[in-house]
């Protein structure tokens, strides 16, 4: 039981560090990773592919520093450059106006009577390659002005951006937590990313229809915080239409990367590597994450200095700030990986095997039960995904599992949802940046996404019970 305690002591550090000291979680979760590797009995004698050194010239306290160190790289390697890009992608499709575009097609497809639904499909389609806090950020001006324009359902206008964005942030690459998932479970980033798509839409639409209804029940006023002006954010929804790109230029600095990185890996799973290698090889390049960013990021850089006409020069200034604020993701998502990392050193993951070996225990509902569990005891989703994650992929290894193991990213993904509370950044994203006080947002964003990761989880059960995919 050892392991479990292990878990335990851990998750009340995080909490009281987070919530009581106020400490940093990029801090917090280097200090339980290293917590976690002193308080296991036996480290292994290696780190990663370098030789061991002698035990009599490395404490056990050295050799837990050294491999929360290594934990940290570890992710920090695989997320780092994507999130960077992903950033570039994002800033630039809102300063150009690529963003506000794809709302006003969405909006002349709905109308305006329907315009909250409008908000919410293409907010689905936006978030993809926009991390939640910073999608939300950029959206929220929409959402404003549209509350001007047609004077009424302002909390569904909010819960419209939450909808959409909320669920893509835990089952779709580029974002840190699926990345991070994706690798942790050795599945193809490619395959995740299509079946993410596709999972979130019934999960997503649910959680949209009891925002109706909240909506409905909640009549939250849009608050004067101080910021811009009446007339700023009229003139975000009033701009006029020769100002704005294309719908395709809008379009492809996000559709681009997720149609080569999706086309590489069903190329792979067709056969296309043996049947035309040159294609394949050439194709695998272009699919490849940080390749086909880096193609996304090109376009979005394009698309900015065609709409603005500015220099590059001028556009790696509008960027910088992104970058900042990237590199605290990634800071922060591979302190999450180096806390996975040492729990799994610790044999939490053989431990819950142990616990329910012989049992008729769905790995599917475990998965998403110990996701859940972390996420509301320390907050993140993104920590729950990389630390759910990390602990699962052991037990893959010693056991036949009847579905294929895509069922258990969603799993994970869909229970780092459950129970948005005050631990929670994005909580307090949506709480004070649309002005909602604390018991109108648990009354609106907590209750949305918890009822997203439920029907998540019934989806992810139906699904791997009717069309394995072995």
């Amino acid at each position: 039981m050892w392991p479990f305690a292990i878990l335990g002591i851990c998750l009340v550090t995080i909490v009281v560090l987070v919530t009581v000291v106020r400490l940093h979680a990029f801090f917090a979760l280097i200090a339980v990773a290293l917590l976690a590797g002193i308080l296991t009995e036996k480290l292994p004698g290696e780190i990663g592919t370098m030789p061991a050194t002698p035990k009599k010239e490395r404490s056990h306290w050295v050799q837990a520093a050294e491999l929360t160190t290594e934990g940290f790289g570890a992710i920090a390697a695989k997320i780092g450059v994507v999130i960077a890009l992903a950033s570039v992608i994002g800033t630039c499709l809102v300063e150009s106006g690529g963003a506000d575009k794809v709302v006003r097609r969405f909006l002349a497809l709905f109308g305006e009577k329907r315009a909250a639904h409008g908000l919410f499909a293409s907010s689905y389609l936006l978030s993809i390659p926009i991390f939640f806090e910073t999608f939300f950020m950029l959206l929220l001006p929409l959402a404003k002005g549209l509350r001007l324009r047609t004077g009424k359902n302002y909390m569904l206008f909010v819960l419209a951006i939450c909808c959409g964005g909320t669920v893509t942030h835990s089952l779709v690459a580029p974002h840190p937590g699926p990345l991070g998932m994706a690798e942790n479970l050795h599945l193809d980033v490619g395959l995740t990313i299509v079946v993410g798509i596709v999972a979130g839409i019934i999960p997503a639409l649910i959680g949209w229809t009891v925002a109706v209804l909240v909506s409905r029940r909640i009549d939250a006023p849009m608050r004067d915080l101080g910021g811009s002006s009446a007339e700023e954010l009229q003139a975000i929804v009033t701009r006029p239409e020769s100002e704005l790109p294309s719908l395709a230029w809008a379009l492809a600095p996000v559709l681009a990367p997720v149609l080569l990185i999706g086309g590489a890996s069903f190329a792979g799973v067709f056969g296309a590597a043996t049947s035309f290698p040159a294609v394949y090889s050439a194709l695998e390049f272009l699919g490849n994450r940080n390749v086909a960013l880096m193609i996304g990021a090109g376009l979005a850089v394009a698309l900015l200095m065609r709409q603005r006409g500015l220099s590059l020069a001028k556009v790696s200034e509008r960027i910088s700030g992104p970058f900042a604020t990237a590199g605290v993701i990634i800071l922060i998502s591979s302190a999450g990986g180096a806390f996975g990392f040492m729990l799994k050193n610790a044999g939490v993951g053989d431990a819950i095997k142990a616990l329910v070996e012989g049992k008729e225990v769905s790995l599917v509902l475990l998965a998403w039960a110990v996701s859940a569990v972390i996420r509301i005891a320390q907050g993140s989703a993104t920590v729950a995904m990389l630390t759910t994650s990390s602990m699962l992929y052991p037990m893959m290894q010693t056991t036949v599992l009847p579905y294929h193991p895509i069922y258990l990213f969603l799993a994970i993904g869909f229970g780092s949802k459950a129970l948005s509370w005050m631990n929670d950044s994005g909580f307090w994203t949506v709480s004070k940046l649309s002005g909602f006080t604390e018991k109108e947002t648990l009354q609106s964003w907590t209750v949305i996404v918890t009822t997203i990761s439920v029907s998540g989880l019934i989806l992810t059960l139906v699904c791997s019970a009717l069309m394995p995919f072995k």
